[in-house]
């Protein structure tokens, strides 16, 4: 009993806790802009620093399933969501930084995204996330039923790609980046049997709830 009162607790405050954390990044970079700690040139850390946060909060999501599948904690399940929304937010402030620098010249930037191969991956990456937002909503899990799960799958790629951004865009010390894909590849591996097909869903009618809850878990 004190076992279930105690994840009770934790699933009231996993989600709020989730926001707090994931918006840690925007608070230092507000903070930063208010005490001249954004470095010499603004407009490169603000990038660097949201397309970290980008990173560091889609590894959180990703890390969200095995966690739950070792340790049994269900109730980390709502942090999904949040730090997946939290990733999109600092993807778009990334993004909406790349092209304050390019002083909005759509001609510029079109060919930087067509001929900087890391450019063109972050850009992929980014398009990739655009419909995971937009269908983060317990609707569309009930509208989309298993296609939700088979269009978040797509999280695998716009991570991967975003990895990939990093690792192209930094010329001298790739310790973050390699970082970040070492974490990658980890969390790509704990999903190798689900994703051949290797861990089916539990025989008999589940209330809705629950069949929402298993959905999200597969992703």
């Amino acid at each position: 009993m004190g076992d279930r009162s105690w994840h009770l607790r934790a699933a009231r405050w996993i989600r709020p806790a989730a926001w707090v954390g994931g918006l840690v990044p925007f608070a230092l970079l507000i903070l930063g802009a208010f005490t001249g700690g954004l470095g010499a040139d603004p407009i490169e850390y603000v990038t660097l620093r949201t397309g970290f946060a980008t990173l560091l909060m889609l590894m959180c999501t990703l890390a969200i399933t095995p966690l739950r599948r070792w340790t049994g904690w269900n109730w980390l399940a709502p942090a999904r969501r949040t730090l997946g929304l939290c990733a999109f937010f600092y993807v778009c402030l990334h993004f909406a930084t790349y092209l304050f620098d390019q002083e909005l010249a759509l001609g510029v930037i079109w060919e930087d995204i067509a001929e900087r191969p890391y450019v063109t991956v972050g850009f992929t990456a980014f398009l990739l996330l655009i419909p995971l937002a937009l269908t983060s909503t317990k609707a569309a899990i009930r509208r989309m039923g298993k296609r939700w799960q088979k269009l978040h799958r797509l999280v695998y790629i716009a991570a991967g790609l975003g990895v990939l951004h990093f690792v192209w865009l930094v010329k001298s010390d790739l310790r973050d980046p390699l970082i970040f894909a070492a974490v990658f590849a980890l969390l790509m591996a704990t999903r190798v049997p689900a994703l051949l097909g290797g861990r089916g869903s539990p025989k008999g009618a589940r209330p809705a709830a629950a069949r929402r809850t298993a959905v999200q878990s597969r992703v």
